[in-house]
């Protein structure tokens, strides 16, 4: 019997329908704990750190229980057996349970700068390290590569820049959500504060007129109502939104085809204030017919 094997009893009975299993994966860094805590305070069943091999034991034994809502995390302290997940999931999947699978990411400089502040070492860091921000930053590099897989099939969330009421919020929405096929997450940012790496498409409209330069409208945001009468009145805003859209409702079958649960559309301005946030919106509402959408505001949630 291999070590994946389950105990006869634990197969015999494949999970109900309605079980809701949550997978949280990620970097070592990236919030996992703060995430799984929001999942904890919506009535989730939390595990942390459960070893691939135990996650058949462990639904079996919870669906005796009569549990409806677990959430479980994994990360690269299960190094080994990390390969074996994705065709476990894809099991639980075709047996009843309901799965969704969430990435927390975060840049190596956020990784390095909390790793260095709370001291913590590196679960693939060596004994004697030598430079230990060098060996830090290969520790994260070989991390990366062994959990590109997860990654691949999952939510990615860029925790860089995120507080963690930010990082409890996004989860508790996403969370909220109603399980679907494909779910549209639109997510407005600012480049100044670098590109989000949490995007599957990423729309650069800084070339659009600028709301900022208005002073009525410096202190707004694109969900207040003059800056929404303003940009509606802009025909190259108005072509941009019609040619993203356009984009999406061509390609978006295409990838529900191919088994994509969420597709992150992000779009970014220069202080991701006016026209980035506008256009979130907008495209949100204007594609919630047809998709289950969901918007972030990286820079305004934060405020």
């Amino acid at each position: 019997m291999t070590p994946f094997a389950p105990a006869p009893s634990a197969a015999a009975a494949p999970p109900p329908t309605g079980t809701e299993l949550v997978v949280i994966t990620g970097m070592s860094g990236s919030g996992k704990s703060i995430a799984l805590r929001a999942l904890e305070d919506a009535g989730y069943y939390c595990v942390d750190n459960l070893p691939p091999e135990l996650l058949r034991p462990f639904i079996a034994l919870e669906d005796q229980r009569r549990a409806r809502r677990l959430a479980i995390a994994m990360d690269v302290r299960s190094a080994e057996s990390l390969p074996q997940l994705p065709p476990l999931l894809d099991e639980l999947a075709a047996r009843g349970v309901h799965l969704r699978q969430i990435f927390l990411e975060a840049n190596d400089h956020t990784l390095v700068r909390r790793f260095s502040e709370t001291r913590r070492r590196h679960p693939l860091s060596l004994a004697d390290p030598g430079d230990v921000q060098q060996a830090l930053l290969q520790a994260i590099a070989r991390e990366r590569a062994q959990m590109a897989d997860l990654r691949e099939r999952s939510l990615v969330i860029d925790t860089s820049v995120l507080l963690p009421s930010q990082l409890l919020a996004t989860v508790k929405e996403l969370i909220a959500a109603p399980l679907a096929h494909l779910t549209l997450v639109f997510e407005s940012f600012a480049f100044k504060r670098g590109i989000t790496l949490d995007a599957d498409y990423v729309f650069d409209v800084r070339m659009l007129p600028n709301p900022y330069y208005l002073p009525e409208l410096r202190p707004l945001t694109g969900r207040d109502q003059p800056v929404i009468d303003y940009l509606a009145q802009q025909p190259e805003v108005q072509r941009m939104q019609a040619q993203i859209a356009q984009f999406l409702r061509h390609w978006l079958p295409a990838l529900a085809r191919d088994h994509r649960s969420y597709v992150t559309v992000a779009i970014g301005c220069t202080g991701g204030q006016h026209r980035s946030v506008y256009l979130v919106e907008q495209l949100a509402a204007e594609l919630g017919s047809s998709w289950t959408t969901l918007r972030r505001h990286r820079e305004l949630d934060g405020l």
